[in-house]
């Protein structure tokens, strides 16, 4: 694998850490896979070296994530407020993963994160760092921040000493990251990466059924309804819209983190580019998540950007709108319609 720091960072990077004794890991709002495997492998790998870590999300996440080494220790920015408050008091370094700009963290954590003087450092593969650190590592070539921190981890050294519960954790986030390598994972070197794991002794099968096999009855009885009811399937445009409300995601007894992959499926149907998923956030009210995926060359990021308020990578993408779903599910046929060039044969 070739080197992804320069020289200058290399320097940065060991005198911010060596610098540091008391260390705070951030990630997004609404944590995914990604997420939850850096702030697992980074908490391991700098507790390796002797520092004191706490790591914090903005918000809970998945069930099926809390099974990885430390995700047990994780602070919720939204309801541990004591902890956090102390946590980035003593913090003599700020580390901010899989994320590109502070809004990300939500406007709670982002104002207490963003007060704070200790020097900051973003690993990120999104597009477009905007964040006031001492050094940014951002690579949107690579399929996945756990990609980065690995690749981070070689050119400093460090894997000769890699252990089997940071190659756990590192194999979560590039699998999720790529819908089990399924999309954004043509390159050799991803698979370079992925030896380099397996040296340590994980099971990559185990890791697999532990985040896509621990599902319950009604995440399936949703699923099906989705798809039956709920889904919207635009055969000229290859576009399906799904959307779900509250109510429904109650009836069927599901927890956040249920619908994950949901917006994955319809691309299963033969001749589809683009799948949008319209959810109610549940904790704010009057907010939808949009989650887009596409195949080929559809350029998710863009029509998210556009439309949804988001961004992210060209075949996966997201975004949020402060409306009912009604006016949501009108913003999504004006972004399809604004694409359907794209779209079309």
């Amino acid at each position: 694998m070739q080197k992804i720091l320069t020289r200058n960072q290399t320097i940065e990077l060991r005198t911010l850490l060596g610098e540091a004794r008391n260390i705070v890991l951030l990630c997004h709002k609404n944590p995914d896979g990604d997420a939850i495997g850096s702030m697992s492998a980074m908490t391991l790998l700098l507790r390796g070296m002797g520092k004191q870590v706490t790591a914090i999300v903005p918000n809970p996440f998945p069930d099926f994530l809390r099974w990885l080494p430390t995700a047990d220790e994780i602070l919720l920015g939204d309801r541990q407020h004591l902890k956090v408050n102390n946590a980035l008091r003593r913090a003599h370094l700020i580390v901010m993963l899989d994320f590109n700009t502070p809004s990300r963290m939500g406007d709670l954590l982002m104002q207490k994160v963003m007060e704070t003087t200790v020097p900051k450092l973003m690993i990120d593969h999104h597009l477009n760092p905007d964040a006031p650190c001492q050094l940014v590592i951002s690579h949107p070539e690579l399929c996945s921040t756990c990609e980065v921190i690995l690749r981070v981890m070689c050119d400093m050294g460090w894997d000769a000493k890699l252990t089997a519960d940071e190659a756990t954790a590192l194999y979560t986030g590039m699998m999720t990251d790529t819908g089990a390598f399924t999309y954004a994972s043509n390159r050799p070197d991803i698979y370079e990466a992925i030896s380099l794991l397996l040296t340590t002794g994980i099971d990559k099968d185990l890791i697999y059924r532990r985040v896509f096999f621990t599902h319950t009855e009604g995440r399936f009885r949703l699923l099906g309804f989705l798809l039956y009811e709920k889904m919207e399937v635009m055969d000229e445009l290859h576009t399906t819209l799904i959307t779900m409300t509250n109510e429904e995601r109650l009836r069927f007894h599901t927890k956040n983190g249920a619908t994950e992959g949901f917006v994955n499926m319809p691309l299963e149907m033969e001749g589809m580019r683009l799948s949008i998923f319209l959810r109610e956030d549940s904790e704010q009210k009057g907010l939808i998540r949009v989650s887009t995926r596409s195949v080929d060359d559809f350029p998710c990021n863009e029509m998210c950007a556009r439309f949804f308020n988001g961004g992210g990578h060209k075949n996966a993408s997201g975004g949020s709108l402060l409306m009912s779903m009604d006016e949501a599910i009108q913003v999504a046929h004006q972004a399809i319609e604004a694409f359907s060039d794209k779209l079309k044969d």
